[in-house]
């Protein structure tokens, strides 16, 4: 008897095996693979060999320009009949063929052979769409009360989704604003919101959405308001669908049935195939003693990620675990879902100022603690250790000084419709959107550099680090602009210089360019204007949410004016300027009941989160197939694609394999990069080959878990904790968590699916070398392979491109694997 011990949602799932047990050693498992002195091929083989097969699906050119065409290639044995959807149909007997998609299609690849058994591979072709300026739609637009904070408010950069009348003041509405300037109040017209005092048929409103087809829009809509001072109100935002948005028709606003009535639901839009796709605070398991899920920074109330809900069957799920949140995501041309996310991946802040309280002898101001787990009946622990990444105050170990590490970035990231294939754009990061100055890990490695090198990348506009990119929108002009606000993370309302980012799929992080948009300020002071939700129209114009306030709003007040605007090109500056307003000015005279007693205000709306009304056509995505060198392993070791996918699905896991984690991005020079695998691979920079030398053994997998706590305040704190559970063989001697880096550089595992996940490698004696600096969330039956440690944009350290090795890793798993039961 021997069991598989896989954690799902925190809590053990022991499913006990019946099966031969082969005591198979990692190097033993490699060498046997290796071997070919045989007489031939077994039966079992012989059926294998019957199976259709796949061995590569590719295309002579990934992304196209509408109106080109490429060419699908494909490999396909021991197949009677092979088809290819959508549009080409039946290949029997052909090796390849010319398409012409006119938007982002996924081709699937179907090969059918004996006794009904198939093989099928998918492959995305990206169409950069480009079009000359058309006509004008109408715009889709919110009103809101002005918001006297920017903590943890309506328009923060984060935390923006809590629903006290402080945060999010009731009375706004939809608006709908048709080319001519006619407006039209569709929640009014729909029966919903109220004039003069707030009480139980209040609203605010935000973030619409338009359907594909452009008659209907999905929107988020808060309801209710006390009634009498004092009187506890619990509402959520909720999803809504409008339809009737042509002259003549009446609007009807519907809620969305199956979204989680106990959680705020915020950011919908229509995926590809029907279903919504949402930001929202349940907790990731549904588990209701998580909520909320606390940020990674103060410990804030957060949203959990992007979700899922299938309209027809009522399935809803989460697409990836954020643990300090998602926000304002859209679908692109490509069919990819683009979002901003806040990176803070560090250790607790708040748990570091109760250890410095603890040293100097004083009262602990948070009292965090862990907990033993995630589930329900799980003790609280005497303790607030954290084991990932690096101290916020710094560290010594074997390497000596290990230096602070800090982390907070809102970057753009993307994902498909499924969730799957989740990265930042296009792999971009800090050291080509915030470069300058980034802290190397090892105080006492000279070779480690505090500098990026800017000759590596093309983008020319850096970020600061407590800021980033928000409200991003794709220019429907030209397929992979993506206009969108930078701005600093607090008191700013996420207002401020409009840029636009270069994204398209074909462009890999180094080639990725910022360019503003609209004037800009070091010291953000901006003499036009603070700007916030760019939207690109179909006419070639740009509109956006304008203030005229320059600086920083002072406490306690909230951005004046900010209406909608048309911009305007100035040729002397080459930059946009405010120029005419879209509406009159939206005023109302409003009440509403506080805490401490009734509060009344009058003056002008604000005008927000403004979408353009027509249709669209959605693109398409593919779940990421094997690349050929995993796909040949799968050859060589006979084991189905198709059957291991599966298996991965039955058991909620994903297939991760890195080729070699001695090979690094040559742009980071923040972290060891001069690296060797004990008696096998290493890799040393053509910078820097004779700096130190950093042996790697094993590869440690850290999942995100809410398990910290602080007295008083509701929710968890997401912790990276290692991986439990052996869903992996486990090398003996090594750090939980731990699979073992194969000679040649390469590292597979099985890794839970819908799980906030990170990692690190370590050396022979555990000490961590090189730490990822992100989360990352993988889908059931996902398998997903990064060529190096840190992708290789364009060159590693040794100057060479991504390594295309077969890895010996995932032979020796997939050897382990046959082991278990199907």
């Amino acid at each position: 008897m021997a069991e598989l011990n896989i954690f799902v949602e925190s809590v053990p799932l022991v499913a006990t095996i019946k099966h031969a047990v082969r005591s198979i050693g990692l190097a033993a498992t490699m060498l046997l693979s290796a071997c070919n002195g045989r007489d031939g091929p077994t039966k079992a083989e012989h059926a294998t060999q019957a199976v259709p097969q796949v061995a590569a699906f590719t295309a002579a050119s990934e992304t196209i320009d509408a109106g080109q065409e490429t060419e699908l290639r494909w490999d396909v044995r021991h197949a009677d009949s092979v088809t290819i959807a959508p549009q080409v149909g039946e290949v029997t007997g052909k090796a390849s063929v010319r398409v012409r998609p006119e938007t982002t299609t996924a081709y699937v690849l179907t090969a059918r052979g004996a006794a009904g058994r198939s093989a099928s591979s998918a492959l995305t072709i990206n169409v950069n769409r480009r079009a000359a300026p058309g006509a004008r739609y109408p715009i889709l637009f919110v009103t809101q009360v002005p918001v006297m904070s920017d903590h943890e408010a309506r328009l923060s950069a984060f935390a923006n989704h809590l629903t006290g009348i402080d945060k999010v003041p009731r009375g706004g509405d939809l608006m709908l604003r048709y080319p001519d300037g006619m407006l039209r109040n569709l929640t009014r017209e729909a029966g919903f919101g109220c004039a003069g005092e707030q009480g139980a048929q209040a609203i605010a409103v935000r973030e619409p959405s338009v359907h594909w087809s452009g008659d209907k829009a999905v929107f988020s809509m808060l309801v209710g308001a006390a009634t009498d001072k004092g009187e506890p109100v619990r509402a959520f935002w909720q999803m809504y669908e409008v339809s009737g948005l042509a002259r003549g028709e009446r609007a009807r606003i519907t809620r969305v049935a199956g979204q989680p009535l106990d959680a705020n639901n915020l950011s919908p839009l229509y995926a590809a195939d029907g279903r919504i796709l949402f930001t929202s605070d349940r907790p990731r398991a549904g588990l209701p003693h998580l909520y909320p899920q606390l940020d990674e920074y103060e410990a804030t109330p957060t949203t959990t990620g992007i979700w899922s809900l299938d309209r027809t069957s009522g399935a809803l799920r989460i697409l990836n675990h954020s643990p300090s949140g998602a926000f304002s995501p859209i679908i692109d041309s490509y069919g990819r879902i683009v979002f901003t996310r806040w990176d803070h991946l560090q250790q607790d802040q708040l748990a570091q100022r109760d250890r410095d309280a603890q040293g100097n002898g004083v009262a602990l101001p948070f009292g965090s603690f862990n907990y033993a787990g995630e589930a329900a009946g799980a003790p609280a622990l005497a303790t607030r250790e954290e084991v990932f990444p690096e101290s916020r105050s710094g560290s010594s170990g074997p390497y000596g000084r290990v230096n602070a590490y800090a982390m907070n970035f809102f970057n753009a990231w993307q994902m498909n419709q499924d969730g799957s294939g989740e990265e930042t754009l296009n792999h971009v990061g800090q050291h080509e959107l915030a470069f300058g100055f980034l802290m190397p890990s090892f105080a006492g490695d000279p070779a480690l550099s505090n500098r990026t090198v800017d000759a590596w990348h093309a983008n020319r506009l850096a970020l600061r680090r407590e800021s980033g990119l928000f409200q991003l929108r794709e220019d429907p002009l030209q397929g992979g602009r993506y206009f969108g606000t930078y701005a600093r993370d607090q008191e700013t309302f996420a207002s401020g210089q409009l840029v636009v980012l270069s994204g398209s799929p074909d462009l890999n992080g180094e080639q990725m360019t910022l360019q503003a948009v609209t004037a800009g300020d070091a010291g953000d002071a901006f003499a036009g204007g603070r700007f916030r939700n760019p939207l690109p129209l179909s006419d070639g114009t740009l509109v956006a949410s304008h203030s005229t306030l320059t600086h920083f709003p002072e406490p306690g007040k909230p951005l004046p004016d900010l209406r909608l605007v048309r911009l305007e090109f100035d040729r002397a500056s080459g930059l946009y300027r405010a120029g005419p307003r879209l509406t009159a000015g939206i005023k109302k005279s409003l009440s509403w009941w506080t805490p401490s007693g009734k509060v009344s205000w009058s003056g002008e709306l604000w005008e927000l989160e403004a979408v353009e009304v027509r249709p669209r056509t959605p693109g398409e995505r593919a779940q990421a197939a094997l690349e050929p060198p995993e796909r040949a392993v799968l050859l060589e070791e006979q084991v189905s694609e198709d059957e291991l996918r599966a298996w991965l699905q039955r058991h909620d896991l994903a297939l991760i394999v890195t080729r070699d984690q001695t090979s690094r991005d040559r742009a980071d020079l923040q972290q060891p990069f001069n690296l060797r695998v004990p008696g096998g691979k290493q890799t040393r920079s053509v910078r820097d080959p004779g700096a130190r030398t950093y042996d790697i053994a094993h590869f440690q997998l850290l999942v995100g878990e809410q398990v910290r706590a602080y007295p008083g305040r509701a929710g968890r704190r997401v912790l990276a904790q290692p991986l439990r559970g052996q869903a992996n063989p486990a090398p003996a001697g090594a750090a939980q968590g731990s699979v073992t880096i194969a000679p040649d550089g390469s590292t597979a595992a099985f890794v839970p699916a819908r799980r906030a996940l990170t990692w690190q490698t370590l050396d022979p004696r555990g000490t961590p070398v090189v730490r990822e600096r992100n989360w990352i969330t993988f889908q059931a039956g996902e398998m997903r392979v990064c060529a190096s440690c840190h992708g290789v944009n364009a060159r590693n350290q040794a100057g060479l491109p991504g390594p295309q090795n077969k890895p010996q890793a995932l032979r020796a798993l997939l050897a382990w694997w046959k082991t278990l039961p199907k």
